[in-house]
């Protein structure tokens, strides 16, 4: 059920968030030297009209069969994880987290390469525009592996790993802190509007740890478009912007990728928190909701009633 809850949070968070994700990118990449857009606001307004609204939702193939795919791994890792670690602790909520994370990287890394080259495609043009290199996500990935073999797909994996694992730690612990205190219980009628709010935020707090790996990231998935390669490695791909653009070059898109954080984790993490509430409460109802036998023993304070599980633990 875990995979189930992840796989419709996942679809729920990509058809929200994908406009800011295509604007980061956008911005992350963009050159210093000559930029075509001044910041997050302007970078909307210039995709909308050079390219159409439908220019925010370039490369939304990947991320859909993708990261569908992703949420269902990481909730299912992490669900099952926190189970073999046996006690809901903070501690276990990060590790459990950042298990999910490391373990995600295998399908994440190719799927946001796909996403950001097809991202790049043809900024500035209309999405009519007949010079387009790549005709989808997966046609994309197939050119890079013609050109490229295993290795160009897997192009920023390292950074991607580094990432993740510790930025799913924070994303669980995170959930977990804010929806203990704020006290999400199934018959609290505000739990919802809390469930968001917990949800939006952990998005936000996993994102500020790790978010200068992600401008690096960025730049070595989109190393290489239009046929020039700028970067041997991810330490000289940390100079080279060091020097060129000072350390706020490690804050490039953060504005739009925070707009995009909170509905996007909001939607999400409630989105799974709802299902697997309510797939466990119709598990443990009798069946064809029988009477339990008055001779059943009640519930001790080991073995709470359904009613009693906290969302925050998934």
């Amino acid at each position: 059920m875990d995979f189930l809850a992840g796989c419709i949070g996942g679809a729920a968070g990509v058809l929200v968030g994908h406009p800011f994700d295509t604007v980061k990118v956008r911005l992350q990449v963009q050159s210093v030297d000559r930029p075509l857009y001044r910041g997050t606001f302007h970078c909307f307004q210039s995709i909308i009209r050079q390219e159409s609204v439908f220019g925010l939702y370039k490369g939304i193939g990947s991320p859909m069969m993708g990261l569908t795919f992703i949420n269902a791994i990481v909730f299912g890792v992490q669900g099952n994880a926190m189970r073999q670690l046996g006690k809901d602790t903070p501690t276990n909520q990060f590790l459990a987290g950042a298990a999910a994370g490391a373990i995600q990287c295998v399908i994440c890394c190719p799927m946001e390469l796909a996403k950001t080259r097809m991202q790049m495609q043809g900024t500035g043009m209309r999405t009519s525009s007949t010079n387009k290199l790549y005709k989808n996500s997966l046609d994309c990935l197939t050119r890079i592996y013609k050109r490229e073999g295993v290795r160009g797909v897997n192009r920023g994996m390292v950074t991607t790993l580094i990432r993740e694992t510790p930025g799913f730690g924070v994303y669980f612990l995170a959930y977990d802190m804010l929806t203990r205190g704020l006290g999400c219980e199934p018959e609290d009628p505000y739990m919802i509007p809390k469930l968001l709010f917990a949800g939006g935020m952990a998005g936000i707090a996993s994102w500020l740890s790790t978010y200068p790996v992600d401008v690096i990231k960025s730049r070595l998935q989109a190393d290489g478009v239009g046929g020039v390669n700028r970067y041997s490695s991810i330490a000289d791909c940390v100079r080279q912007s060091v020097d060129r653009e000072g350390y706020m070059v490690f804050t490039r898109g953060l504005t739009s990728t925070l707009l995009r954080a909170f509905p996007v984790n909001a939607a999400t993490f409630a989105t799974v928190t709802l299902v697997l509430m309510y797939a466990r409460a119709g598990d443990d109802c009798p069946k064809d909701c029988e009477l339990a036998p008055p001779t059943q023993a009640p519930p001790t304070e080991q073995q709470a009633p359904p009613t009693q599980i906290q969302p925050s633990s998934l």
